[in-house]
Order: structure tokens, then sequence, then C-alpha cells
């Protein structure tokens, strides 16, 4: 089943994550619980999962942005695009995004963007089939460290 995250669900997601591309689990400081609340809170931040056989198996997040361009439309940023190992490729991320694809479009946002660092041939194809493309426009990134 395909929703937004609930509140007391914070720990799975960080569970999840290590799927993704983190090591450890961040220490439950008063900075994270801040963090998060202000996440659950924001009307714009979305955080999708997935849910099979009772916990979080597949996740992303769309965060609508507010914008002054463009008939002054908002437009969507998808990020943390993760399944479980053990439950690929059976269409969860796919629903997830398809999840944020349909907030973005009850926002009336004229575009969807999400950046991925993988270069696995089939991780590309799949946002190719999500109908995603990746030929319209070049990323750049600066990390602050």
């Amino acid at each position: 089943m395909v929703r937004e995250i609930y509140e007391n669900e914070l720990d799975q997601l960080l569970q999840l994550y290590l799927y993704l591309h983190e090591d450890t689990i961040p220490q439950d400081t008063e900075h994270l619980r801040e963090t998060w609340s202000a996440i659950v809170r924001d009307k714009n931040h979305h955080i999708i999962v997935y849910e099979a056989d009772g916990k979080l198996v597949s996740s992303c997040v769309c965060v609508i942005i507010p914008n002054l361009t463009r008939s002054v439309r908002p437009y969507a940023l998808i990020e943390n695009v993760v399944t479980h190992g053990e439950y690929r490729n059976r269409g969860y991320a796919t629903a997830c995004l398809r999840y944020a694809q349909s907030l973005a479009e009850q926002a009336h946002c004229y575009k969807i963007m999400l950046l991925t660092g993988s270069k696995s041939a089939s991780t590309l194809n799949f946002y190719r089939n999500a109908g995603f493309t990746d030929t319209e426009k070049t990323a750049f990134i600066q990390r602050l460290d």
C-alpha cells in the first residue's frame, strides 16, 4: 500500500535509508527530532512510503517548491528514492513515484525534477520507464561540507 508516512515511523524510515547510501542510522538527538518534526509539519514536504508485510519497503521524498515563474506555478523535487533490498523489482518504487506525481499534479506543478547519483543502466532505465527524461537539463551539484 502506497501512502504518506506517519509521524511515528521515523525509525523504520531510517532503517530503510540503509539501502540508499547511509552506513549508519543517525543518533537520536534533539536535532534529529526537530528536523523530523519540521518535515512532518511542512505541507510541501511529502515522504511517500510503500508498506508491505507490515513494514516500510520503499520510499521517496517529494517536495513542492513555490515559484514565481511559469505563471507562478510550483515545481516538485523528488529525492531519496529507495527500496529495501529484498523487495526490489516488485513495482513499489514506481508506485511511490506515481504517488509523488499525483501530489505534484494536485499542486499544479509545471514539472518534477529528480536527480540520481547512480550510473547503473538498470537504475537509469527505471527512471526513464517512470516517465523521466535525462535529455532536457544538465544538473550541477556543489557539496557543502
